[in-house]
């Protein structure tokens, strides 16, 4: 049993939480593709190619998922071996996700209503941004460099958890307008919810940096 604060409870439970949004959907279309019922509205892209979508879908969850625990300060005090066996997987599911999101964005034939040209080359340079934070924040941690790994694997996740702030915005306006957004406005809202994550993500590792370079009474 981990022995960790409630307040460190509240933000595992918050992430995870957080992360089930889109993962709830994607894991349905798992089982679907698996030869389960039709839970969710059919997608002619996932049927056509279901591998890159198993993967990803899958990747995408324990990145998220297992990543949340990397968050705990208790766990990377006091559970060393289990933070590094977690960050192995957090960072092996994370670079199949950007790769297998590359693979999708660039293969899959999307109609302009879901992805314009805009989305298409921010989620390009994002699939991109996330594999390559995952490998510098590998190469860091090797070079004993702990502040520039915990900021690159923070805004890897940042860019991993994107679906869930899309999720949210999208729900959003679902619930006050009575209608699903389309188009460029779809596209827009969909790089907004990277750009919020990111700069989130900009605010806690300069809090991080901070909090280190302060001098101890």
């Amino acid at each position: 049993m981990i022995n960790i604060s409630t307040r460190e409870w509240a933000l595992f439970s918050s992430l995870l939480a957080y992360s089930l949004v889109p993962a709830f959907g994607g894991l349905l279309r798992v089982i679907e593709l698996g030869g389960g019922p039709a839970i969710v509205p059919e997608n002619p892209r996932a049927l056509g190619d279901p591998g890159p979508v198993v993967l990803h879908v899958l990747s995408s969850f324990l990145f998220c998922l297992v990543g949340a625990l990397q968050f705990l300060p208790s766990v990377r005090r006091h559970y060393p071996a289990l933070h590094r066996a977690a960050g192995r997987l957090v960072a092996t599911a994370g670079c199949v996700s950007a790769l297998t999101g590359l693979w999708m964005t660039h293969f899959f034939p999307f109609p302009d209503e879901l992805q314009g040209p805009l989305l298409y080359w921010v989620r390009i340079a994002l699939s991109f941004g996330m594999f390559g934070l995952i490998v510098w924040a590998v190469l860091a941690i090797k070079s004993r460099k702990v502040l520039e790994h915990g900021a690159a694997m923070l805004r890897a996740y940042a860019i991993g958890i994107g679906a869930s702030t899309q999720a949210v915005f999208g729900i959003g306006w679902m619930v006050a307008f009575g209608t699903e957004m389309l188009g460029p406005a779809r596209d827009g809202m969909m790089v907004f919810a990277w750009v919020f994550n990111l700069l989130m993500a900009e605010l806690l590792i300069a809090k991080m940096f901070a909090q280190q370079s302060r001098p101890i009474a």
